[in-house]
């Protein structure tokens, strides 16, 4: 007969009958015991991590404790707890603020309206405040939590006792509510953490926790909704002001602005066709029964078909039809909130309301962001034979590989470059249009002899569309045949290049480069160059995040012109450059231009894209170029370029000629955001060689528009705030640096 004995501490434990030496068959139960074994091993674990659980999320752990305890003590954990005596004495609202309970917000927290209730909101409170605890400190998610709760609750409140004096009979009936519930200081935590995220996650769950709160709001509408509207709000205010990593709230690339846009687009029906299948009654009415409804979601949805993909592509037409489209819904919702606020029931209804408000967020958001939305759909070409865009980039790709071209040709092949092909069709100068300028980058793709000629083809051409042409960052040759024909020009940065015959990274000056490579090989980090449209979608989903990262620690958004991103380094002919560990985690990544002679024949590689992973591998930069080198080296190709860095000079002086302070004026606002002249001494470490690289301008008189153009070349998406911001920047980081 089995026994269940004590035995005296440090003796043999017997439970059983059973020799201790004999194993218990396979899924038998422990006698006298109604639980499994794995129950009792998942229970042990569990008692095991709460000590490391106390030490790392105190605040967490104690909130979740007294929940529990205040669940299991009043039984709400298997009784509703609004249908228990005890209820008004906990639930906060107007009604508990009028009789005196202003322990509520607090009390109340601790409670859930039914027991699915009580465990979700147990589950999202240890898994949101648990991890932001981690990442921001006991002390500030502890003080955000209270103070989330507490004011958010209370102001909540004094706004539904105020509406309710009006005739709008949603805040009338909240008025009387009584709520439960941790959720408002849940997410005043979250929308506090989230300015100490890096992009693009930053931009990502604010997107995601703004939407939902809205969401919840239009179409529930509950107090409790009206608390985390209002906590959420002043959160991420506080928060970007406290503990901010990154400036402002908005996207910082042209591809993460379309992607929320995208997304924005689609949520908004999809919560129309949910709203619609599952009814609630929220502040412009109740959705139940209504059939009206369904004409509007519909035109929403044929909307949303078609502009999505080409509003995520950044089509200029898309951008016009939603925009359009969206004003329509602004009158609408304007109008309802008017007639609602007044007592009167809208004409339309209560889920044509709720998305109409949607709509004017999205409007506003894309009125804001209008410069990322600039593809056309079609575009003429002035000069040569004409045609779309698309058609013209082919053109112009063909021709390049045929001619050859400079260090920087490559570039005149990425979006928002024009075309002006040559009267024979036999070359091209690409360029961009800003404030009246028609900008030429880089030399003319022509034939060898007929730079001249491409010039004063491009300057006829651009007299003619009452433009003021300017060549920047040219060569040598192209700033002599503009000085033949009475031009100006000025030096505005040293192309830096390395020969590759014989390169060996050995001696004395290359102690630096050989160092990174040794590291490296002791570290277990490779290198390989790829094809990144070829590459799986994970290691293309972690550059990109790596890049965005990059640039959303700038004060201003992603620049363009001569700088490309990873949409650019997708292009096939582009080469990249990805330093990898042995888990397969991505530390930096480049991208490799080519540089293309007469008859197709590529002769060298010119650095565009360097992003690295700011907890990655140190010197993974000197790295990446050193390993980049001995590969091309080894290909047969005879140099690479590290590029010019953009308004930066190997001598980091400015000249007394008017030009040259305007470029260094220039250059000197934006070296605190993007550090132009940092990387230009960079890659010094490379002992390169250097050739000039020129801007040629025919007339002083047209220097201020012409520093406007390359200020939105550069910027395409930056606000005024932002270029105001830049400028008085630069002169206090000139001022620093002595």
């Amino acid at each position: 007969m089995a026994t269940t004995d004590a035995v005296p501490t440090g003796g043999p434990l017997r439970t059983t009958g059973r020799r201790p030496d004999v194993p218990e068959p396979s899924g038998a139960a422990p006698a006298g015991a109604g639980a499994s074994p794995r129950f009792e091993v998942w229970a042990s674990r569990l008692a095991g991590s709460l000590p490391l659980a106390w030490q790392r999320i105190p605040f967490t752990v104690t909130v979740l404790a007294a929940t529990v305890l205040a669940g299991l003590f009043t039984r709400a954990f298997w009784h509703p707890s609004w249908q228990q005596s005890w209820f008004a004495q906990v639930a906060f609202g107007v009604p508990a603020l009028r009789e005196g309970r202003f322990w509520t917000p607090v009390s109340g927290g601790l409670f859930a309206h039914t027991p699915g209730q009580y465990l979700s909101g147990l589950l999202l409170f240890a898994v949101i405040v648990g991890a932001c605890e981690i990442r921001m400190g006991t002390r500030v998610v502890a003080v955000t939590a209270v103070a989330g709760q507490v004011g958010g609750v209370l102001v909540a409140s004094a706004l539904v006792a105020a509406l309710s004096t009006t005739p709008w009979g949603w805040a009338v009936e909240l008025a009387a509510a009584r709520e439960v519930g941790a959720t408002t200081g849940t997410l005043t935590v979250l929308a506090v953490t989230t300015a100490a995220l890096r992009s693009p996650w930053r931009l990502r769950i604010r997107a995601a926790l703004c939407f939902t709160v809205v969401v919840a709001f239009l179409f529930e509408g509950t107090l409790g909704d009206v608390a985390h509207a209002v906590a959420v709000a002043v959160g991420l205010v506080v928060g970007q002001r406290l503990f901010g990593v990154e400036p402002g709230f908005g996207p910082r690339t042209r591809r993460e602005t379309r992607v929320v846009a995208f997304a924005g687009l689609v949520a908004i029906g999809l919560v129309q066709v949910v709203v619609l299948l599952f009814p609630g009654d929220g502040p412009f009415g109740s959705t139940v029964g209504l059939a009206e409804p369904v004409v509007d979601v519909v035109a929403d949805l044929v909307v949303v078909l078609v502009v999505a993909n080409a509003l995520r592509l950044g089509k200029r037409w898309a951008w016009w039809v939603t925009v359009g489209y969206g004003l329509l819904n602004v009158a609408t919702a304007v109008l309802a909130v008017v007639a609602v606020v007044a007592g009167a029931r809208p004409t339309v209804t209560p889920v044509a309301v709720g998305g109409a408000l949607l709509w004017t967020g999205l409007t506003g958001y894309l009125l804001g962001t209008r410069g990322a939305f600039r593809v056309p759909l079609r575009r003429r070409v002035p000069g040569g034979l004409g045609g779309d865009e698309q058609d013209a980039r082919e053109r112009a790709r063909a021709l390049l590989v045929r001619n050859g071209g400079s260090t920087m040709s490559w570039m005149t092949l990425w979006p928002e470059i024009r075309y002006r092909f040559t009267d024979d069709g036999e070359g091209y100068v690409g360029y961009q249009r800003h404030a009246g300028i028609a900008l030429a980058l880089a030399d003319p793709v022509v034939p060898p002899g007929q730079l001249a000629e491409a010039v004063a083809g491009f300057t006829d051409e651009a007299e003619r569309g009452g433009l003021t042409p300017c060549l920047f960052s040219v060569t040598e040759a192209v700033a002599d045949a503009a000085r033949a024909t009475g031009w100006r020009t000025v030096r505005i940065a040293e192309d830096t290049l390395l020969d590759l015959p014989g390169l060996a990274f050995t001696g004395r000056k290359w102690q630096t480069v050989r160092t990174a490579l040794n590291r490296a090989k002791r570290d277990g980090i490779g290198f390989r160059t790829v094809v990144l449209a070829d590459e799986p979608p994970a290691v293309l989903a972690q550059v990109r995040a790596i890049s965005e990262e990059w640039v959303g620690n700038k004060g201003l958004p992603e620049m363009g012109f001569t700088l490309g991103g990873v949409d650019e380094a997708l292009d096939r002919d582009v080469r990249v450059g990805l330093a990898v560990d042995g888990e397969g985690g991505v530390h930096g990544v480049t991208s490799w231009l080519p540089v293309y002679a007469p008859g197709g024949v590529v002769r060298g590689w010119t650095l565009d894209v360097m992003r690295r992973r700011a907890d990655g591998f140190r010197p993974v930069m000197e790295f990446m170029i050193a390993s980049a080198c001995l590969e091309f080296a080894a290909d047969g190709h005879e140099f690479v370029s590290l590029s010019g860095a953009p308004l930066a000079r190997a001598d980091g002086s400015a000249g007394t000629d008017r030009t040259d302070r305007l470029l260094d004026g220039l250059g000197g606002a934006l070296e605190p955001f993007y550090g132009f002249r940092s990387l230009h001494a960079f890659k010094a470490k490379f002992a390169p060689r250097y050739e000039p690289v020129y801007l040629c301008f025919r007339d002083e008189a047209d220097l201020p528009r012409i520093g406007i153009a390359l200020t939105r070349a550069y910027l395409p998406d930056a606000t005024p705030r932002q270029l105001v911001a830049a400028g008085f920047s630069g002169p206090r980081e000139r001022t620093g640096a002595g």
